[in-house]
């Protein structure tokens, strides 16, 4: 899955959606569009759109505005519910969620936002989108990006592995070398001990 991320606002996270669903399983359809001015005062209603794999003309999913959402489409009806932001009309988040998603549901999702932002002496009106598509599988499938990021872990703790063995064998020749230097002083300073002592002992 490929990732595009824009924070705004130090709160907002702009994050693609994910697009391989599970059959007979759940899958949450995102759309995250940030308001790049937090101070201004906002609100927004939310549509999807579907078109299937196999149609040509898309039709209205699902709608959410003034804190209540709508199933559109009589194909998810009892199967989608609100995934986006909670308890605020000002909406960044319109994503979705599909219930025991089936074969049929593969398609094009689009979701469109319908912003007012409400300044002091006037209201501006955006209408940012996001685009989906959607497809089913029997089961899990790994992913290049998720069998290159395992490879990449392994490569990286070998890689570790190595370094650690050269920084121990490192340290231990240079601990030998230091023991075998002060061996050799320490014989060195018996030896000159005992020549002062020999000395001592002739003069006497």
């Amino acid at each position: 899955m490929a990732l595009q991320v824009m924070v705004c606002g130090g709160a907002c996270v702009e994050v693609d959606s994910d697009t391989e669903a599970v059959a007979n399983q759940g899958f949450k359809l995102g759309c995250i569009s940030c308001k790049k001015r937090g101070e201004v005062k906002a609100t927004a209603s939310v549509s999807w759109f579907f078109q299937a794999w196999d149609d040509n003309v898309s039709s209205e999913l699902y709608t959410y505005a003034e804190r209540e959402g709508k199933v559109m489409d009589p194909r998810f009806y009892g199967r989608l519910h609100w995934n986006g932001s909670k308890n605020t009309e000002d909406l960044q988040d319109g994503s979705i969620y599909i219930l025991n998603v089936t074969f049929n549901d593969t398609g094009t999702y689009q979701c469109k936002f319908r912003r007012m932002l409400i300044y002091s002496n006037s209201i501006y009106e955006t209408n940012p989108n996001k685009t989906v598509i959607m497809k089913v599988v029997p089961r899990v499938t790994r992913g290049m990006a998720s069998i290159m990021s395992e490879v990449m872990m392994y490569v990286s703790i070998i890689g570790l592995q190595l370094w650690l063995l050269v920084e121990m064998i490192y340290c231990y020749r240079k601990i030998s070398a230091a023991g075998e230097e002060a061996l050799r002083e320490s014989a060195a300073e018996y030896l000159a001990v005992e020549s002062e002592s020999k000395e001592v002992e002739v003069a006497e």
